[in-house]
């Protein structure tokens, strides 16, 4: 039961789409108000590689590589081998249950100077449930798991842009094995979308007399269709993420280089509302907007939909919300993520970073570190995750990559050439 629960938490299936205040409480001064934003298949922002998981999970605009997929699949036109293959593997909430991981396969290769085709394959296991009945008596064990392929093309615009779509096959079973004959009940959710993206690079910078290379990117992933797990149930808005940042890289001399990143994401998605119950039983919003709407209209509204701060009389009335409150509600839905990155003759690198997300928002808080090795034609990262909140299941995460360049004929090529013909 624990670990079911726990389950349902980490899914962040909309059970409940709005906040209920009860008539009976009224808001005290100072009052933390949370307001957790819920979408279905989580698993999908889960950064699954360690290059970017030891920089504070930072790597929209950082050098492109094999895992660039997931954070910038614009970046591959740039990339600077032909092919390349990427193996990742993180072991998931190990400080709470075992058995649950994270696994991603992906790859690029090179159609000719100014596009590339990408691929990838992310799989998430949630270990193994016990079902048991009404009295108790376990019936049969289930193993629910998730899975998203996908499928991308790159293309540069000119020497230094480019932009990328892509799409993306989403399954969420998780229910396994179950059935309602057998004390489940539900079927696998299944869902339809697509990101797009664009990359900017300029490697011809000085900052006093140091080359620089300067580089942005923006990607807006999980454009797509609902999801729902029975013909029952409200579909489930998938986590569509705006994700935007920028990276300063510095050649310092022939030996050393440094990156610096910092990136922004915002969830767009409905806020869910404050809900409060007249005397007669019916419900009504009375701050922020109903989540019921198109796809569309929730990433839109996402901007300006945050109830903000409500105010409740000594008989729970509503009086209004707290001037001010509603930005400021918008501005918290802003994850911020910082980076570092020191590569010593290219074949050694140290990375540190720190990730914030507000308290009432999720209040995930970490600093990051790891390292790489880059040896001919394989490149081995690690990252540690070290929480800075209580309690957090993440805490004491690591991540392993592995990325195999499969062009033997431009092995460990200059990075200082991206962006260039």
């Amino acid at each position: 039961m624990k670990k079911l629960l726990l389950i349902l938490c980490v899914v962040g299936v909309q059970v409940a789409q709005a906040q209920r205040i009860p008539a009976n409480i009224a808001n005290r001064a100072g009052e933390v108000q949370f307001n957790t934003i819920y979408t279905a298949v989580p698993f999908l922002m889960i950064g699954p590689d360690s290059r970017s998981g030891a920089m504070g999970d930072a790597g929209v605009a950082l050098s492109p590589d094999a895992n660039s997929m997931h954070w910038n699949p614009a970046k591959l036109a740039f990339a600077p081998n032909t092919t390349e293959l990427a193996i990742n593997y993180n072991p998931w909430m190990r400080a709470l249950v075992p058995d649950m991981n994270v696994a991603y396969l992906s790859g690029y290769l090179k159609r000719d100077a100014k596009s590339a085709l990408g691929g990838s394959l992310r799989y998430f296991s949630l270990g193994k449930i016990q079902f048991t009945d009404e009295t108790g008596n376990n019936t049969i064990q289930v193993t629910p798991k998730e899975l998203a392929l996908d499928a991308a093309y790159s293309m540069k615009f000119s020497d230094q842009m480019s932009g990328a779509v892509s799409l993306r096959f989403i399954q969420s079973n998780l229910f396994g094995q179950a059935t309602s004959a057998t004390g489940g009940g539900g079927k696998p959710g299944r869902a339809l979308a697509g990101d797009i993206s664009m990359y900017y690079v300029n490697d011809n910078l000085k900052i006093s007399g140091t080359d620089a290379t300067l580089s942005y990117g923006l990607n807006i992933s999980n454009i797509g269709t609902k999801i729902q797990y029975s013909d029952a149930q409200v579909a489930n808005f998938l986590p569509t993420n705006l994700r935007t940042g920028v990276g300063l890289k510095l050649d310092m001399d022939d030996y050393n280089d440094v990156t610096f990143h910092l990136e922004l994401n915002k969830l767009l998605v409905p806020t869910p509302p404050v809900i409060v119950r007249d005397e007669d039983g019916t419900e009504r919003v009375v701050a922020g907007r109903d989540p019921d709407v198109s796809v569309a209209s929730g990433m839109f509204g996402s901007f300006t939909d945050a109830p903000g701060e409500v105010i409740l009389d000594d008989d729970g009335n509503f009086v209004g919300v707290t001037p001010g409150s509603v930005t400021k509600e918008e501005l918290r839905e802003v994850n911020i993520a910082l980076g570092t990155e020191y590569w010593y003759m290219n074949q050694f690198a140290m990375r540190a970073g720190f990730f914030y997300e507000h308290q009432t928002k999720g209040n995930r808080k970490y600093v990051t570190m790891g390292g790489g090795l880059k040896y001919t034609s394989f490149d081995f990262n690690l990252s540690y995750l070290i929480s800075l909140t209580q309690n957090n299941p993440l805490a004491n995460s690591w991540r392993f990559s592995m990325i195999f360049n499969l062009d033997f004929t431009n092995a460990n090529p200059d990075e200082s050439k991206i962006g260039q013909e």
